[in-house]
């Protein structure tokens, strides 16, 4: 068994690279060999995103906090709130984040293959962000 403690892993700012607004990642767990399971909780203030990607096992998100939005690519954009389980499918080109006016949080569960878990995609343009194409 292992405990770790609130408090004992730092946060840190999601790269620009990957995200578009003030984000913050709180280190949860990334499970040894030959598990392969990795999570974090993840804060979106107001208008923040992540850029497109996808993942190659999928992505479940728990959302704890807040109000936000979550898009599959060629699909609506959906509000999603605390209490909401999002499950994104192997390859499912995604976003997800904050609402314009509210910050989200959610816990963000997803699985390496091969030693990696997503695959970083173009940013989500501040056109698509507001009308969803």
């Amino acid at each position: 068994m292992e405990i770790k403690r609130n408090g004992t892993q730092p946060s840190g700012k999601g790269p620009v690279e990957w995200f578009t607004g003030q984000v913050r990642i709180d280190p949860l767990h990334q499970a040894d060999a030959p598990a392969r399971v990795g999570c974090a909780t993840v804060t979106f203030e107001p208008g923040a995103r992540t850029a497109w990607h996808t993942h190659p096992l999928g992505q479940t998100l728990v959302v704890t906090a807040g109000c936000g939005l979550a898009q599959r690519w060629g699909g609506p954009i959906e509000e999603i709130r605390p209490g909401d389980v999002i499950w994104f499918a192997p390859g499912e080109k995604h976003w997800h984040g904050a609402a314009p006016t509210t910050a989200v949080t959610h816990i963000a569960i997803q699985e390496y293959l091969d030693g990696k878990a997503v695959e970083w995609l173009e940013h989500v343009s501040d056109e698509q962000y507001q009308e969803g194409d």
